[in-house]
């Protein structure tokens, strides 16, 4: 029997919504970048994005655990000589709390051109709102994990 790959006219995509208030930062972005990449449908190719939307809300409410967010140092460099720039988790959760979790997201999914199609279907938010209610966004069901 040959394997089926399914066709760019036959992959249906839908929209989830995620609330990340209380949800640890890693268990969160495992799960978001699996819907992402469509590993939850019986259709998942690797080698094609068949992956559905993700909308995360609350995203400055996520928790880290063992203290990670004094102890972790994000980095970042600008290309030019001496451009490296640090900043702790806690530092960077305060000032732009979207941006960490996405970084998490981004870094669980392929390195890859399909990687950056794949996360540009991640829509992330600090706090409870958000402009896509027009495309219905089902409620997406993580284990409750507290720290």
């Amino acid at each position: 029997m040959r394997t089926h790959s399914p066709k760019a006219s036959e992959i249906e995509r839908a929209w989830w919504i995620v609330d990340a208030e209380g949800q640890v930062l890693g268990r969160l972005a495992t799960e978001v970048a699996r819907v992402l990449r469509g590993k939850h449908k019986p259709t998942f190719a690797p080698h094609l994005d068949c992956g559905d939307h993700v909308i995360i809300v609350n995203a400055e409410k996520v928790a880290v655990t063992a203290g990670k967010a004094d102890r972790k140092v994000l980095y970042r460099h600008s290309g030019y000589p001496g451009g490296l720039r640090s900043e702790t988790l806690a530092e960077a959760l305060r000032r732009r709390p979207a941006e960490v979790v996405r970084r998490s997201v981004r870094g669980m999914l392929p390195h890859t051109r399909l990687g950056r199609q794949m996360l540009r279907k991640l829509k992330v938010y600090a706090g409870a709102v958000h402009p896509h209610e027009a495309q219905r966004p089902q409620p997406l069901a993580l284990p409750r994990r507290t720290p």
